[in-house]
């Protein structure tokens, strides 16, 4: 019983430690990954006639106005003996190109943040001189598909070259660097190769910056648009709120499921309780049974005759 009993208190003790770990695990999922999410759902729209190897230019929502997104499908085959040497956007993708894990058709999914770029990607100490730029690659096989995992690409032959179409000047005394983000939230700095000019092998984001030497402005968001909702943003306000009950029936539930296991916990300390006292209990009675004797008129225990009677030291004499 008592092993019982140590066994439930660990499982209460992870089942605590789990649920107040989900906040953390929720905020996990940062502003870039949830961006990534919007812009692939985005993207994808553009595909009304969807035709291979021609890009299509998505529209962004309404509360990301500059941002550019764009979309264009491929052959697994074709981009891996072919590439996309006549460029997608900035960027141009050379033979040799192969995905992971293996899928038939692609799409790559381009992003231009414009000035949402120091909002989502900031870099302390520098300043942006050209907008950061993005590609992902996608599985094609359902284009109506959301919350897409991204694809990982290997580089075999020559880099992906990223040609940024208006830079910036660097302030005086910096000199322009190559940034480039991965999928994990972690940033490189490398070489420009010309001056508007970078190299990656992996997908990300990438863009062109210099030390500043002055603190940055503050990032202004642009204004809300008043453009009244569609019916796809009302289908989208439907399953956030659907999401929202979710989370709450899971705390509730979480709440419940607790007090149910303290109370088992507590009821079963109890009952181990119980049982030792009787124990105890049936110990006393099967000992051995007092002599009772009258004293006036109430009864009290009293000692039985005694076994060994006592000798005189005269009788050891001879």
């Amino acid at each position: 019983m008592g092993l019982l009993v140590s066994r439930l208190e660990m499982l209460l003790l992870l089942v605590l430690c789990f649920f107040f770990s989900l906040p953390s695990l929720r905020a996990q999922t940062s502003g870039k990954e949830a961006l990534d999410v919007l812009i692939q759902d985005y993207a994808f729209r553009a595909f009304v006639r969807p035709r291979t190897g021609v890009p299509f230019d998505g529209i962004p929502p309404s509360n990301l106005s500059g941002v550019q997104i764009s979309a264009m499908r491929l052959r697994s085959g074709s981009l891996r003996t072919r590439g996309v040497v006549k460029g997608f956007k900035e960027f141009t993708l050379y033979p040799g190109i192969i995905e992971q894990p293996y899928v038939e058709r692609l799409v790559l999914v381009y992003q231009n943040l414009g000035n949402w770029s120091a909002r989502y990607y900031p870099l302390p100490g520098y300043v942006y001189l050209a907008p950061v730029l993005g590609l992902l690659v996608y599985d094609a096989t359902d284009l109506s598909a959301k919350h897409l995992q991204e694809l990982n690409i290997l580089v075999s032959g020559q880099p992906i070259s990223v040609e940024f179409s208006d830079v910036k000047l660097a302030p005086v005394g910096s000199v322009p660097k190559c940034v480039s983000f991965d999928l994990h939230g972690g940033f490189n700095f490398s070489n420009v190769v010309s001056e508007n000019r970078c190299s990656t092998v992996q997908q990300g984001h990438f863009s062109i910056v210099a030390k500043s030497t002055a603190p940055p402005p503050a990032p202004v968001s642009p204004r809300p648009s008043t453009i009244p909702p569609g019916p796809k943003h009302r289908d989208k306000e439907k399953k956030d709120d659907s999401k929202v009950w979710i989370i709450v029936g899971s705390v509730v539930g979480g709440f419940v499921l607790l007090s149910l296991l303290g109370v088992l916990i507590l009821w079963l300390r109890r009952y181990r309780r119980k049982k030792r006292m009787q124990k105890m209990e049936k110990a006393a009675e099967v000992g051995e049974a007092l002599h009772m004797a009258s004293v006036g008129s109430t009864k009290a225990p009293a000692a039985m005759v005694t076994r060994t009677q006592p000798t005189l030291e005269t009788e050891y004499m001879p």
